[in-house]
């Protein structure tokens, strides 16, 4: 279980290096595996470049080695990936989860061919982050299993979608001789059916992470009906958040930050209305203070 963590922003629009540093410490303290950064619910099409390079070194020194950390690069051209991936190798970066560039109107040959130049490329371990339903393109089982047999550094995959579609790429890599470990993320929705389904983890938003954490570990610990209760009442709140990308980085951000101590000083996207920012504080509270994993054992 890796948390993706969020952009926060000071009242003047710039990043807020301790909310990253509350983010970083809360989710550890909760039991992550490791800790991802500059992914969807980052906002990464919000950040500059600079801001980007500001958050892979300041995420890299206050983990401190600690955990892991992995990065996700985006960018239109090889070179610009294989850039960011040399910084963040150059910053702690263990590995790295690579985006399709942003064009949506070329041919699967043309992405496969984009991520095999980028990978043969890097220095640490890398995954593709396939989400069709989030980012508009994504590769077949066989482009993946191709991909894998090319590129040594191709380790993992993220995929985003449901758990039925997860299984089944999960079961058509193995016929394919590929033991690809495939992580999901969907911010937790059907947590219990993508571990049943193959998933060698997820890879969630921090807002109510702890408690996933503790699900996950309550899981695979064989304690499946504490699993099941601690999920049906988390469920609520992910359903909540997941209704957009725009959603998650508009409230379920606020979740986080209520839960970790601090508040949400500004928005580059979406605007919360004043209902969505009474469902969320109830939400939070529902949730409990952030880390205090051992309350929902109760």
């Amino acid at each position: 279980m890796w948390p993706v963590l969020y952009a926060y922003f000071d009242a003047n629009n710039a990043l807020d290096r301790r909310a990253l540093h509350m983010q970083i410490d809360a989710t550890i303290d909760a039991g992550a595996g490791g800790v991802v950064i500059l992914g969807l619910a980052t906002e990464v099409n919000r950040l500059s470049l600079e801001e980007k390079r500001h958050f892979i070194e300041w995420t890299g020194a206050h983990i401190a080695g600690r955990v892991p950390f992995a990065v996700t690069i985006s960018g239109d051209t090889a070179d610009a990936q294989v850039a960011l991936a040399d910084y963040a190798a150059e910053h702690g970066a263990s590995s790295l989860i690579l985006q399709p560039p942003s064009v949506r109107d070329q041919p699967e040959s043309f992405y496969f061919d984009f991520f095999a130049d980028v990978m043969q490329r890097v220095r640490v371990p890398a995954g593709i982050q396939n989400a069709p339903e989030y980012l508009g393109v994504g590769l077949s089982v066989q482009s993946l299993v191709a991909l894998a047999a090319q590129c040594r550094q191709f380790q993992w995959l993220k995929g985003e979608g449901p758990a039925t579609i997860i299984h089944s790429t999960i079961e058509r890599l193995r016929e394919h001789g590929s033991a690809l470990p495939v992580f999901n993320g969907r911010g937790g929705q059907e947590l219990i059916d993508n571990l049943r389904a193959g998933c060698a983890g997820l890879i969630v938003a921090p807002d109510s992470f702890d408690w996933q954490a503790a699900i996950y570990h309550r899981f695979m610990g064989d304690d499946h009906g504490q699993a099941q209760a601690l999920y049906e009442r988390v469920l609520p709140s992910i359903v909540f958040v997941m209704q957009s990308l725009d959603a998650l980085t508009c409230y379920g951000k606020r979740i986080a930050a209520w839960r970790m101590g601090f508040d949400v000083m500004h928005d580059r996207g979406m605007q919360p209305t004043a209902f969505g920012t009474t469902c969320a504080r109830r939400f939070a509270d529902m949730l409990g203070p952030y880390a205090d994993h051992r309350a929902t054992s109760r």
